[in-house]
């Protein structure tokens, strides 16, 4: 089954940029889709998120924040049974 993952972000923010450029190279061995939520939009996002960003979600499980590892994330997807595609 194809996973959702949820990247919440705002615009201009560097660490945002690297969590999504992680995130597609990343696509290229486990079977997932990137939702990307920008948190400007949303003022409870805003408040839940603003200092944390970039924010990874994977099941409704925030996995990650803020300066992402690559490494770290393949293992999460290993641990949630996200589908390796090689």
């Amino acid at each position: 089954m194809n996973k959702i993952v949820r990247l919440y972000s705002r615009p201009r923010c560097h660490l945002c940029d690297t969590a999504r450029e992680i995130l597609e190279d990343l696509q290229q061995q486990w079977l997932f889709q990137i939702e990307e939520i920008n948190i400007d939009l949303d003022d409870e996002l805003v408040e839940r998120y603003g200092i944390m960003i970039p924010v990874i979600e994977l099941d409704g499980e925030e996995i990650q924040y803020g300066r992402v590892d690559k490494k770290f994330m393949s293992e999460a997807f290993s641990r949630r049974n996200v589908e390796f595609i090689g």
